[in-house]
C-alpha cells in the first residue's frame, strides 16, 4: 500500500482556526475508529487532492499521523458549495483482516433495448451497500442493462450472484427502471354543436295562467 497521507494533529479550535488553516494550505479532518481514539489532524491540501484524483474516495489509505499509521478509508468529504474545494474530511481507521460496509456507486453499462424502442433509462438508485474486505473495495459496480425492456427494471436481485462480496439491500431494490415514451397527445373528438336549439312554435304559451 503506497498511498501513504501524512497528517498533523491538531488542535480543535474557533471557526477562525480553521479559516487560517484553509488559507496556508491544509485541510482540517478527524480520524477515528479501530485502535485510534478520535484526533484531530490536518492534511496538505495539495498532497490530498492529488490522491484523491488518482485513486478515488472509496480507497484504503495509510495515514501517517505523527509517525503512527494506520489504514483507514474517508467516510466523509464535505466541499465548497461555491468553489468546491474540499473543506473538510473524515477518516475511519479499519482492522484490514475484517470486512467492512461502504456504499459504492452503480455505473450502468450496455444499451438497453427498452430505450432502443424509445423508453427512458431512470436510476432511482445510484449506490448500493457492501460489505467487503478492505482490499477489495471497488471503485464503482457495473451493471449491464442490454436486456431491459420497456417497462420492465432491473433489482439488487437479478445482479447479486455477479458478484463475489455480500449487497446488503433487499432483493427488491431497484437499480434501473425503463419508462415508456409518453402517450401522443390525441385529441378526442369533443366537438360541440354551436348550433341553436330549433323550438317548434306552436303558437301556445306554456306559461300562460290558467283563466
Amino acid at each position: 500500500m503506497n498511498m501513504v497521507l501524512t497528517a498533523n494533529k491538531r488542535h480543535k479550535g474557533r471557526q477562525s482556526s480553521l479559516t487560517q488553516l484553509r488559507q496556508n494550505g491544509a485541510i482540517p479532518g478527524i480520524v477515528y475508529g479501530f485502535q485510534m481514539e478520535s484526533t484531530a489532524i490536518s492534511l496538505d491540501a495539495r498532497a490530498f487532492t492529488k490522491m484523491l484524483a488518482q485513486h478515488g474516495t472509496k480507497s484504503v489509505f495509510q495515514l501517517d499521523v505523527e509517525g503512527k499509521r494506520v489504514n483507514a478509508v474517508l467516510t466523509e468529504v464535505q466541499r465548497c458549495a461555491l468553489k468546491g474545494n474540499v473543506k473538510h474530511v473524515d477518516f475511519k481507521s479499519i482492522n484490514m483482516s475484517e470486512e467492512l460496509e461502504v456504499d459504492i456507486p452503480v455505473n450502468v453499462i450496455g444499451d438497453a433495448i427498452g430505450v432502443a424502442d424509445g423508453g427512458f433509462l431512470l436510476q432511482p438508485n445510484r449506490e448500493v451497500r457492501i460489505k467487503v474486505k478492505p482490499t477489495a473495495i471497488p471503485e464503482t459496480i457495473e451493471i449491464d442493462v442490454t436486456n431491459v425492456a420497456i417497462g420492465t427494471s432491473l433489482y439488487v436481485g437479478d445482479i447479486r450472484q455477479q458478484f463475489s462480496f455480500e449487497i446488503l439491500q433487499e432483493d427488491d431494490y431497484t437499480l434501473v427502471t425503463i419508462t415508456p415514451p409518453p402517450a401522443e397527445n390525441v385529441q378526442e373528438d369533443d366537438t360541440v354543436d354551436d348550433t341553436p336549439e330549433v323550438i317548434e312554435a306552436t303558437g301556445q304559451n306554456s306559461a300562460e295562467p290558467e283563466s
